[in-house]
């Protein structure tokens, strides 16, 4: 009979478990995103099947939930594992209650282990380098003017999260009418559930911005497109819509991993930028307006590390200005 629950209670969380993630991936949540999600929620599989309770999955209560935690006090000693593996149970039984299969979430009544702060593993500077040099060349080098707007489009990510410090879930949406160039190059970005904030650009993103946006109107009035996004998905022959998801973006680093042998994501570019800023001298409160963070996150991990990690702008003008001689 135990067997029989434990089966049943199993097949259940594959068919919830397989909704959640083709929704949380229809809300353009990076490749990373989910698959942190899977495998924090195996864990409680795994809790599942070798608890072998009497418990039809659907009687779940907090009862459950505290014996999964001393299952999670037991295999790892991290409290940021604990803590990331607890929320990532508590979304998904949000899912649960939105669809109907739970009339209250059990997870939310019981505390996440504190949070701690992990270390900045940010991209090495001579990784940000090639990769500059390599979007470039890729400029330099492109037969039509698509493959050209596709490496210009290339540079604005690189760019926006380098010189921005933006996120993909970010750059996912924004639009060209975000961003404005009176006294400072600005942008402000809007978030479902904050109130927007502003990140502000040094002067070479501007010129970045101009020659591909000059660029991406040209080609997109050739091809009958009329969107407002900055970005774009394309194929090898047309682009296909305004806006490019975060798991495309995603994919794109992977690409440049493979093709370049570097240790660079989305999120390790955007720790370099908190450094750079850091030894630009820019103040905590602008950061973190910046970042759109709120007034009590810590930057402490970043100052502590500021004597290890040395970074600047000032290539990726010197590099466009070589390439224009070649």
């Amino acid at each position: 009979m135990d067997m029989e629950i434990t089966t049943a209670n199993k097949n259940k969380l594959e068919k919830w478990q397989k909704a959640f993630f083709k929704k949380i991936e229809a809300k353009g949540r990076s490749l990373n995103t989910i698959k942190n999600y899977r495998t924090d929620l195996a864990c409680f599989n795994q809790y599942v099947t070798e608890s072998a309770k009497q418990t039809s999955i659907e009687q779940y209560s907090i009862l459950e939930i505290l014996e999964y935690g001393k299952f999670l006090e037991a295999k790892y000693n991290s409290d940021n594992s604990r803590r990331r593996r607890v929320q990532a149970l508590r979304i998904f039984f949000d899912h649960l209650v939105e669809e109907g299969i739970f009339n209250a979430n059990p997870v939310r009544k019981i505390p996440t282990s504190p949070k701690f702060l992990d270390i900045p593993r940010p991209a090495t500077f001579s990784h940000i380098k090639s990769l500059w040099h390599t979007i470039l060349n890729d400029q330099r080098t492109a037969k039509n003017d698509l493959e050209k707007l596709k490496a210009k489009r290339n540079g604005i990510i690189f760019s926006a999260i380098y010189l921005g410090g933006l996120k993909v879930s970010e750059l996912s949406k924004i639009k060209v009418s975000s961003f404005s160039f009176r006294d400072e190059i600005k942008a402000v970005i809007t978030h479902e559930k904050r109130d927007p904030y502003t990140v502000t650009f040094p002067a070479i993103f501007g010129r970045l911005f101009y020659e591909y946006v000059e660029l991406l109107e040209k080609v997109k009035k050739e091809q009958g497109h009329n969107f407002p996004h900055l970005l774009f998905n394309a194929n090898a022959h047309k682009i296909l819509s305004g806006g490019l998801s975060a798991r495309g973006m995603e994919l794109l680093f992977e690409e440049w991993r493979s093709q370049l042998m570097i240790q660079i994501t989305p999120k390790s570019l955007r720790q370099s930028c908190i450094f750079t800023w850091l030894h630009n001298g820019v103040n905590e409160t602008t950061m973190k307006e910046w970042l759109g963070v709120s007034p009590a996150y810590s930057l402490r991990p970043y100052k502590e590390h500021m004597d290890k990690h040395f970074y600047n702008d000032q290539f990726i003008e010197l590099a466009m200005n070589e390439d224009k001689l070649i």
